[in-house]
């Protein structure tokens, strides 16, 4: 018996020649298969179907799937091993990656460097000219630890179990050296790299970085050193012309990351003579508000349904998932990213689909779906069930109270800020109406800025930063207090009150059959 076995993928055309007993974990992740559980069992995102061949149902696959899913041939990749050859169904999807063209003021430096936004789900590097300020190119790839859990929460666990930071370590160095090594051949550079510059949340930065994670796992949730790290190249792993050091940006403190350092200095928040908020909308939602002589920064665990986790059917902004959603004839209809059949729903998606059922009555202000439904259809097969309902309200409980909490430290509310960045890819398609009409964002929507990828647009700017001067990052990083919500009594209550919703009905001022987008800004303040 041969050592290996063959995996045909359908209707991608692929085949794959592994080793006997190889985990499809390992196996599909690359071509589209999530594992938003960190392949525990626990969901159903790494769902494929066996047009050939045997993967057995295990207690786990009985437990998630239904007995006619399982009778047509869907299992749990995150719980099989290819033993035998395969033929298996999946949907390939390209994820939307946010790089960043955004102009910007900048002293000349020398030579070519590097900009990468290190996230959770994807990597973005761009290879820049610091003596004309010129983007020379962009790559983008998954982040190959989302294997072990979508979440940064999951991946804490699974680097506490055994080997498992060392794992998780290896998998992102690896990635990004890569990354940057394609970026280099596509470009067709020749001359030295002199400088990578990294940003990233928390986590991101300790298991780059090789720093223990422990600390993050429990109360108080702060960094072990949250500090600018310095690592060559060479050591790394890497092959990159002039073996250039590698600078990983300092966190802000908690798991708020060097990632809204970034976006503080994208969007000049430091500068502004009146009140500004920023916020990452993601699995660890992060907010930051202040001005030019006083900013607050905050996480808050909103869980990942802006990201499509934990819904039933949800999945990240990709192809075949609904971005956008709205009434039409009495009915929720939507459309699906790539125009082709859909396949499930994205945060954006969902924000909009609630709204749309809040203004149609079919759920009520605690999030109980009425009128005796069951579930919520928005294009078939897509629906959204009552605990994808909780699962949103829990995410934007927390948002919404972590907000509240630090605009009170200023004795404000959201009406008296002056603009609300929204940062990455959630925020970029995120409809303001739907946001502010579940609750979730209680600004005036004319104020939401819709900011892009702040995190790549702040590195790049940090590459004109002499790492060696202290200058503007570590004025930035002093004007910024970090706020423990887990410490406020207040927070707790809060959050419990901004997960209810608004009152069901339709809106007095409706934003269309197709919602508008957030405004779209310079970045750079103006008076």
């Amino acid at each position: 018996m041969s050592d290996r076995v063959q995996i045909k993928l359908r209707p991608l055309g692929k085949i794959l020649n592994v080793e006997r007993g190889t985990p499809l974990r390992e196996a599909l992740f690359e071509y589209g298969v999530e594992f938003p559980c960190g392949g525990r069992g626990r969901c159903r995102g790494c769902r494929v179907k066996v047009l050939r061949g045997s993967l057995p149902v295990t207690p786990e696959q009985a437990r998630v799937l239904t007995p006619a899913e399982l009778a047509e041939g869907w299992r749990l990749a995150c719980q099989a091993q290819a033993e035998d050859s395969l033929v298996l169904e999946l949907a390939q999807w390209e994820a939307v990656i946010l790089a960043d063209d955004t102009p910007f003021d900048f002293l000349p430096g020398e030579g070519l460097a590097a900009a990468v936004d290190l996230g959770t789900t994807t990597l973005v590097a761009q290879l820049v000219d610091r003596r004309h300020g010129q983007v020379l190119g962009v790559q983008s790839a998954l982040n190959p630890q989302a294997q072990h859990g979508s979440d940064i929460m999951s991946r804490i666990h699974f680097a506490l179990a055994g080997p498992g930071q060392e794992i998780l370590q290896t998998l992102i160095r690896d990635a990004v050296g890569r990354l940057l090594e394609d970026l280099i051949i596509t470009c067709g550079v020749i001359e030295p790299l002199r400088e990578v510059v990294m940003a990233g949340n928390t986590v991101m930065h300790h298991l780059f970085c090789g720093i223990d994670v422990e600390p993050l796992a429990g109360y108080p949730f702060e960094p072990r050193d949250g500090g600018a790290q310095v690592l060559q190249a060479e050591r790394l792993g890497w092959t990159l012309p002039g073996n250039p050091p590698v600078r990983f940006l300092p966190c802000l403190g908690g798991f708020v990351g060097s990632d809204l350092l970034a976006g503080i200095l994208a969007t000049r928040l430091y500068e502004s003579p009146v009140l500004t908020a920023l916020i990452d909308l993601g699995t660890n939602g992060e907010i930051i508000v202040g001005y030019r002589d006083r900013i607050l920064c905050a996480s808050t665990a909103a869980g990942p349904a802006f990201e499509g986790g934990r819904i039933s059917m949800g999945m990240r902004a990709a192809t075949g998932a609904i971005a956008e959603a709205w009434i039409e004839n009495g009915a929720i209809t939507g459309r699906v990213i790539g125009h082709g059949p859909p396949r499930g729903i994205c945060g954006s998606g969902l924000v909009d689909a609630a709204a749309a059922a809040l203004d149609l009555g079919w759920i009520d202000a605690s999030g109980r779906l009425m009128g005796g439904r069951e579930i919520i259809p928005v294009l078939e097969p897509v629906r959204i069930t009552q605990n994808d309902i909780r699962q949103l309200q829990l995410a934007k409980g927390a948002i919404a109270g972590g907000l509240r909490i630090l605009l009170e430290r200023f004795g404000a509310t959201e009406a008296d800020l002056s603009r609300l960045y929204l940062a990455g890819a959630f925020g970029n398609y995120m409809n303001p109406a739907s946001a502010r009409r579940i609750g979730l964002l209680d600004c005036p929507p004319d104020r939401i800025i819709s900011a892009g990828n702040t995190a790549l647009l702040g590195t790049k700017m940090a590459l004109f930063q002499r790492p060696d001067d202290g200058g503007l990052l570590e004025s930035v990083r002093n004007l910024v207090e970090h706020v423990p919500l887990s410490a406020d009594p207040r927070f707790q209550d809060l959050f419990v009150e901004k997960m209810a919703l608004p009152k069901p009905g339709i809106r007095k001022t409706r934003s269309g059959s197709n919602p508008a987008k957030p405004a779209t800004l310079p970045l750079a303040y103006s008076p």
